[in-house]
Formats: structure tokens, sequence, C-alpha cells
């Protein structure tokens, strides 16, 4: 596919982008920024909300880990459906009552100010990791296949993105993005069912061949009954449901699309509704990794090894899709992939800007300043936060090292357990605690989980911790606060 096809893809995509953020901000205030006026409709939002939670990385590893895990993602997957039950039955009646456009301001309520700026300086440092880790992701593709045929800089090709993204944010925040994800959702899943079309052709095969090929092919198998190993069906399922309740439920990013609609009975049947969806999606994606390896594999498609023998999981679909099945595959496997970056990006930069103008600035009771002002410091936060995003993809790529950038990534999912821990005790004990000891309790938690991580196989016997990691890093961060908890009078 050449370049220049591409660059007009990526053009067309962001004209009409930004045509939908023309329409949708105009008359925006810091009202629609921060909580979309509350006046989101439920059933756009659980579908822009599929787009978010998948993001790029999704997009390109849930098909590539076939290869290497068959489809036990889906018991993750399946343990989702109950952490978003717990969310909408749990979490979103809390936010409703206490009328919250920070989710953060719970701590503050229940525990004091330590435990609330600990909550909101987390989920600052986790989303900010976690989306430049991301967009990084899928810009490294990008500029892999097409732009260092173009001779642009990597350094170009983030700002370009980033400039993008913080172009159509900046004034409409979450009353835009509600939209705009649910079009790029839309792209994604286009991408996703296309390209599927597209090997069927290849492969010849109808949709009753499709089942019977995956079925009878080495990639299918769902359950795993090895406890030591991470895809045992135990872990994978509740470690789902733990990260769908922290990763979702406790990230002002995913929540704030929620607490923007018009009462909490219709944020309930958005987060019921997208739950189901999400796991159709996710069975689509990884039916798409079967049929590309099955297709790899009859086509005699050489596949990119690593240094250690393994396959290259993220370089499978992105190679098929540009290399092997056509012009129209590459164009809306392109497509698809913007559509995927954009929306983790966009989200979080809108959600960064709200906690730390809610949370840290105190915008909302600045009592002294004009709407007007408030704007300016907004505007400022913002461009900020998205220098911020540029610096980090940019170290990212200078570091130019899977697995030192991996371990941030970690280290950045590490710290949900801790917010994972404050909700837990908060909601289910009656119990207040020493509010200055809570930053040492949320510090400690993650160090001591990213030494058992580590050493798990030698402490342990051979077991090798996978999602449920998270549920033991809330717990330990439970008991640390039960130890801090001050004595009833």
């Amino acid at each position: 596919m050449s370049s220049n096809l591409i660059l007009i893809c990526v053009i067309s995509y962001s004209i009409l982008l930004f045509a939908v953020t023309w329409y949708t901000s105009r008359g925006a205030t810091n009202e629609s920024f921060f909580v979309g006026n509350r006046s989101s409709k439920w059933y756009l939002v659980a579908y822009g909300m599929i787009g978010a939670s998948l993001s790029g990385v999704t997009f390109i590893s849930v098909p590539g880990a076939v290869g290497l895990a068959q489809f036990s993602y889906l018991q993750v997957v399946l343990g989702y459906l109950i952490g978003y039950f717990v969310i909408a039955f749990v979490l979103l009646p809390l936010y409703y009552r206490l009328n919250l456009t920070s989710i953060y301001t719970y701590l503050q309520q229940r525990f004091g100010n330590y435990s609330y700026k600990t909550g909101a300086l987390y989920f600052i440092f986790s989303r900010t990791v976690g989306a430049a880790f991301r967009l990084y992701i899928v810009v490294n593709v990008l500029q892999e296949f097409v732009f260092d045929d173009m001779h642009v800089p990597f350094f170009v090709t983030v700002a370009v993105f980033i400039a993008l993204i913080l172009l159509y944010t900046y004034q409409g925040g979450v009353k835009t993005i509600v939209y705009t994800d649910t079009l790029q959702t839309t792209f994604m899943l286009l991408s996703m069912v296309l390209s599927v079309i597209f090997i069927m052709k290849e492969l010849n095969l109808n949709v009753g061949d499709l089942y019977d090929k995956i079925a009878n092919s080495e990639y299918s198998q769902v359950i795993f009954s090895d406890w030591k190993l991470k895809s045992f069906f135990p872990k994978q399922f509740f470690g789902g449901m733990f990260i769908a309740i922290a990763m979702t439920g406790l990230d002002q990013e995913m929540m704030q699309k929620n607490i923007s609609c018009k009462n909490v009975g219709e944020a309930k049947k958005n987060v019921l509704t997208f739950s189901f969806v999400l796991l159709i999606v996710n069975i689509l994606f990884l039916i798409l990794g079967a049929l590309l390896y099955i297709y790899a594999n009859e086509s005699n498609i050489p596949l990119l090894i690593d240094a250690t023998g393994k396959i290259v999981s993220d370089n499978v679909f992105p190679n098929i899709a540009l290399n092997y099945l056509g012009p129209f595959s590459a164009v809306f496997f392109i497509i698809g992939l913007i559509s995927a970056a954009y929306p983790s990006a966009d989200g979080a930069l809108t959600a960064l800007t709200s906690v730390f103008c809610i949370d840290f600035l105190g915008l909302k009771e600045m009592q002294n300043r004009t709407e007007a002002e408030k704007t300016k410091i907004r505007y400022a936060v913002h461009i900020g936060f998205a220098f911020l995003l540029l610096s980090v993809i940019v170290i990212f790529k200078l570091i130019n090292n899977d697995a030192v950038i991996n371990n941030l990534f970690t280290w950045a999912g590490f710290t949900y357990g801790p917010l994972l821990g404050l909700y837990s005790f908060g909601l289910m004990t009656k119990k207040q605690v020493h509010d200055k000891l809570v930053p040492i309790i949320c510090i400690m938690s993650p160090v001591i989980c990213f030494f058992l991580n580590k050493f798990s196989q030698q402490l342990f016997n051979g077991y090798i911790f996978g999602f449920e990691m998270l549920f033991v890093n809330g717990l330990i961060t439970f008991i640390g606060l039960l130890a801090i908890s001050k004595k009833n009078n």
C-alpha cells in the first residue's frame, strides 16, 4: 500500500472527526467539558465506550496473542461481566448520590484530604503512562509501516497525533468525546469485521466452515486448568472481574462518560448494555486472531520471531493486513488502527485535565474567578497534559527497550490496586483511618506486589501471578488501612 494513499486516509478521517467535533462542541462550557452537561444519551455512551475500552493495544494485541495463549483471554472477558454489574449496582449509585464530577472526591468525603490527593495522583500517573503506552504502540506501527518510508521523524508523527487530539477535545471535552468515540468505535469494528471477511474469502470459507476451522484448530482452547500458570481459569475470571471494577469503575476517564448521563438509571443501562456488547466484540477479535494464524500457516507467510524464538504477536495483524490482503484491507486496517488509538488518548487527556483542575486546583470552587478565567485555566492544563503525553511517548522511543517500557506500564497498572483497596474499605466498613498514613500504605502495597510478582516462582513453588495480582494489591491495601484505622470511641 502506498504511503500517499495512507496519508489520504488519515487526512480524510481527521476531516470527518473535526466535522463531528465542530457540530458537537458548539456552545460548550466548563460543565460540558467535565460532565457533558449530564445530558449524554446512554446508548451513545455505551457504544462509544467499546472503543475507549479496547484501545489500539487491544486492536493489535488481542488477535496477535491468540498464537501464544489461544482463547484464554475469553476467561478474562467473562470476568468483566461480573465487574460491570458491580459498577452498575454499587459504584454508579454512589457517584450519582454524591453528585460527583471527579470520582476521587468520594475519598475526601470518606477519609480525608491525604487519601483524596493520593487517589487522584495515582490516577494521573496510571493514566498518563497507560495512555502514552497505548498511543506509542499504535504510532510505532504507523511509523514502521508508513511514515518511515515518507522520511517523517517519529517526533513529528507523535506531535501531529497529539495536536489533533488536543484540538478536537479542548472545547467540548466529554460532550464531544461521547460522539467522536461513537464514530471511532464504528470504524474500528468495521475494520475488524472486514478483516475477518477478507481472510474468509482468501481461505474460501463460509460461516459454517469458519466455525469448524477454528474449533478444530490449535487456537480454540478457552479453559486452562494448571493452577500455576497465568491462564488458570479462576485467575483469569476473577482477575477480569477486578480489572473491570478498578480500571473502569475507579477510573475517571471511563466513569466521566457514565456520570454524564441524565440519571443513574440511564447510566446503569449504559454499563450493562456495554458489558454484553463488549463480550461479543472480544469474541470477534479472538476469531480474527485465530484466522490470522490459520491464514499465515496455510499461505506460508513468515512471521517475525524475537531473540527468544517467540512470535512477535503484535506484528502479526499489521503485517498480514498491510502486506497480504490487498489495498482495501490495508486502508481499513489503518482507519481501524487510528480509530482505536484516538479514544484511549482523547478520553485520557480530558480526564487528566478534569482531575487536575478539580482535585488539585479546585477549579469548581473558585468563587473569585469568572467562567472565562476558569476556562483559560482549563485550557492551560489541557495543553500542559498534551505536552506531557508527547514527552512520555518520545521518552519511550528513546528508551527503545520493550522490557523497560512494559515494566513502566506494569507499574502504572499496580497503582489501581490501592484505589481498589481504598474504595473497598470505604464501602465495606464504617471505620475511619489516620488519613496522613494512607499515602504510605498506598505506596507500600504496589511495591510489595511488584516483588511478589517478580519472584513468585521462587517463593511459591512455581506459581505465576496473572490478573489476580490486582486483587492481591487491593487486599494488601485493605489490610494496611485496617491496621491504621482509628479505634471506635
